[in-house]
């Protein structure tokens, strides 16, 4: 029957193994990671972001945005398209109507 020290000298056997098994697979590894990184054009920049790659701006922003229908006392401006914005939104439940910061 196994007793305690035994399974302690048999987890201490087994960390050797993966320690060593870890260190000879490390450089093959590190290899794949630089194919990968070379076949698709990462850079070392591309992961300390923790972002995906950035879409081309026709994808992400209208090339003619929709024109500003509403300024607030702080300068900000929303188009009245979507949600309506925490700063009027705020204004409005203080009882001010959205029609009063029309441009």
């Amino acid at each position: 029957m196994n007793n305690l020290i035994d399974i302690q000298n048999q987890i201490a056997i087994l960390q050797k193994q993966a320690e060593e098994i870890k260190a000879q697979e490390f450089n093959k590894t590190v290899d794949e990671i630089k194919a990968k990184m070379a076949a698709f054009g990462i850079t070392v920049a591309d992961l300390e972001g923790g972002k995906s790659r950035p879409r081309k701006a026709s994808a992400t922003k209208s090339v003619n945005p929709a024109p500003a229908k509403y300024r607030g006392p702080n300068g900000e401006t929303w188009s009245g398209r979507g949600l309506m914005p925490r700063w009027l939104a705020a204004l409005v439940a203080q009882g001010q109507s959205k029609e009063s910061f029309a441009i």
